[in-house]
C-alpha cells in the first residue's frame, strides 16, 4: 500500500497532463498534432521541474510502464480480424513490400548514417506498423532509452504533417484512383489520424479503405514486437557474452501484454459489443497512452532529444520516403497486373 501511495503523485500529474493535451487538442481548429504528441510536449516541458522532485518519480516511471501497457492491450478494440479480410489480397501483398522495404532500408540507414540499432529500429516500426503506438510499444521491449522514443515520435509526427498536406495534391497530381490511393495512404502514412485525414481528403471511399488498410497494418505490431523481443535477448546476451551458456527463455522475453492486445481485438472480431461502447474502449486507450507518453515527456528533456544528433531525422527521412515510393509503386504493378 504504501508503494502505491509513493506512486500516485506522480500518476495524478501524468494524467493531468493527458487531460491537459485532450482540451488543448480540442481547441486546435483541426487535428494536426493529436493528444500523444502534445502531452509528449507538456511531459518535456515539465521535465526540469519533475525531474528535481522526488514525490513524482515512482509514479512516472509506473505510468511510463504499466499504464502504457494498459493502453497498448485496450487499442485492440480498434481492431478485428474481418478487417484484415476486407483488406483484401491486394493490401496484404502490397504490405509484404512496404515492412520489408522499411526495416531493410532502416538496416542500410543503420550502418551508412552510423546510428544506434534501437533507435533506428524505433525509425523502421513506426514507419512500418503504426507510428506512435508502435514506436510505444516495440520501445519498452527493447529498452529503448527515453529520449530515443522521444525522438522517434517526434520524426513520425513531422512526416505524417507533410504526407497529410502533399498527398491528396499528388495523387490528384498523378491520376490514382480511390482504389490505388486508399493501398497507397493505407500502407505509407504512419499515424491512423493521419491516415483518415490524408485519405477522406482525397475522397470518402479512397479514405475508406485507407483506414481498413492502415487497420490492418498494426495488426502487425504482435509479430514484430515478437521478434524485436527476441533480438534484444540475443544482443544482451551477445554483450554479456553468456550467448552459448545461457539459452533464450521465450517465457522472460515475451512481452505478454500482447495478449491483452490479442483478446480485444478477438472481443471486437465477436461483434458482440455495441459500437458505442467500442468507441469508449477506444478513446480510453488513446487517454492511456496520452498518460504514459507524457510520463515519457517527464523523463526526457529537449536538450538529450536534440543532442541525438541529425543524422537519425535523415535516415527517418529516408526510411520513410523509400516506403512512399516503394507503395506507389507496388500498388500500381498491383493493379495493373494482379
Amino acid at each position: 500500500m504504501a508503494r502505491y501511495e509513493e506512486a500516485l503523485p506522480g500518476i495524478l500529474l501524468c494524467l493531468a497532463v493527458a487531460v491537459t493535451a485532450v482540451v488543448i487538442n480540442s481547441i486546435l481548429p483541426v487535428d494536426l498534432l493529436g493528444v500523444a504528441l502534445i502531452s509528449l510536449l507538456l511531459g518535456m516541458m515539465l521535465n526540469p521541474a519533475v525531474s528535481k522532485h522526488r514525490l513524482f518519480t515512482e509514479g512516472v516511471n509506473w505510468t511510463s510502464k504499466r499504464i502504457l501497457q494498459a493502453g497498448i492491450i485496450l487499442t485492440g478494440i480498434s481492431l478485428s480480424f474481418v478487417q484484415v479480410v476486407q483488406a483484401g489480397k491486394y493490401a496484404l501483398l502490397l504490405m509484404v513490400f512496404t515492412l520489408s522495404t522499411a526495416f531493410g532500408v532502416g538496416y542500410i540507414c543503420r550502418k551508412v548514417f552510423n546510428v544506434n540499432w534501437k533507435l533506428a529500429s524505433l525509425l523502421s516500426v513506426s514507419t512500418a506498423i503504426c507510428g506512435g503506438t508502435a514506436v510505444a510499444t516495440v520501445g519498452p521491449v527493447i529498452k529503448a532509452q527515453d529520449k530515443e522514443i522521444a525522438y522517434a515520435l517526434s520524426a513520425t509526427f513531422i512526416f505524417d504533417l507533410l504526407t497529410v498536406i502533399a498527398f491528396p495534391w499528388i495523387g490528384k497530381l498523378l491520376g490514382l484512383g480511390d482504389i490505388g490511393y486508399g493501398l497507397w495512404v493505407g500502407t505509407s502514412v504512419n499515424d491512423t489520424s493521419s491516415v483518415i485525414a490524408a485519405g477522406y481528403a482525397f475522397s470518402d471511399p479512397a479514405g475508406a479503405l485507407a483506414t481498413i488498410v492502415k487497420l490492418t497494418r498494426t495488426l502487425f505490431i504482435v509479430p514484430i514486437t515478437l521478434v524485436f523481443s527476441w533480438i534484444y535477448a540475443r544482443k544482451e546476451l551477445q554483450n554479456n557474452s553468456l550467448q552459448e551458456r545461457t539459452p533464450v527463455k521465450l517465457t522472460k522475453i515475451f512481452p505478454w501484454f500482447i495478449l491483452g492486445f490479442l483478446m480485444m481485438v478477438g472481443v471486437r472480431s465477436t461483434g458482440l459489443l455495441p459500437e458505442t461502447t467500442v468507441g469508449t474502449i477506444a478513446r480510453s486507450a488513446k487517454f492511456l497512452l496520452a498518460a504514459a507518453l507524457g510520463a515519457i515527456g517527464m523523463k526526457t528533456s529537449f536538450n538529450e532529444v536534440a543532442g541525438v544528433g541529425v543524422k537519425p531525422a535523415v535516415a527517418g527521412v529516408v526510411i520513410d520516403t523509400s516506403v512512399v515510393i516503394v507503395a506507389l509503386v507496388v500498388q500500381a504493378m498491383i493493379l495493373t497486373f494482379v
